[in-house]
């Protein structure tokens, strides 16, 4: 009898495939980076296999995240079912956001500019134009 993934796995498992995805990194390269195949990073993305601690410490220092990343933004509901664990965001994350092509292409671009003034100044000039407030992340309609 196979059983089904853990919410968890699948989730951290998906953080992991969106990073190398931001990254423009393939399956095949992040293995050889951790030193495992392309089919064994596919069952850790997919949630089939459970990412150990030490697995996961590697897979954060090769994509330059934080570990907490993979967790991050996980739906409370998966966080709520889990024994112990809680959420201290009510927001409901809409992963679909940042699996859409325009996404990964604007985030792919912003990182490929060189100068870090130039790219801080695109940042600031995107969160103007969406209508966010200087350091907050929140529009003003928010505070």
């Amino acid at each position: 009898m196979v059983s089904k993934p853990n919410p968890v796995d699948i989730h951290v498992g998906s953080r992991v495939r969106l990073r190398r995805t931001l990254l423009g990194m393939s399956q095949e390269k992040l293995g050889a980076a951790v030193g495992l195949t392309f089919q064994q990073i596919q069952k850790y993305e997919r949630g089939a296999n459970r990412i150990g601690s030490s697995r996961l410490f590697q897979f954060a220092q090769v994509l330059d995240v934080p570990v907490s990343f993979f967790f991050d933004d996980m739906p409370e509901e998966i966080a709520r079912s889990q024994p112990g664990a809680s959420l201290n965001s009510s927001e409901n994350f809409q992963q679909d956001q940042f699996a859409r092509r325009e996404t990964l292409e604007l985030v792919r671009a912003y990182y490929k500019i060189r100068n870090p003034a130039v790219r801080k100044r695109v940042f600031e000039l995107t969160k103007a134009v969406a209508g966010v407030s200087p350091g907050t992340g929140e529009s003003p309609e928010d505070l």
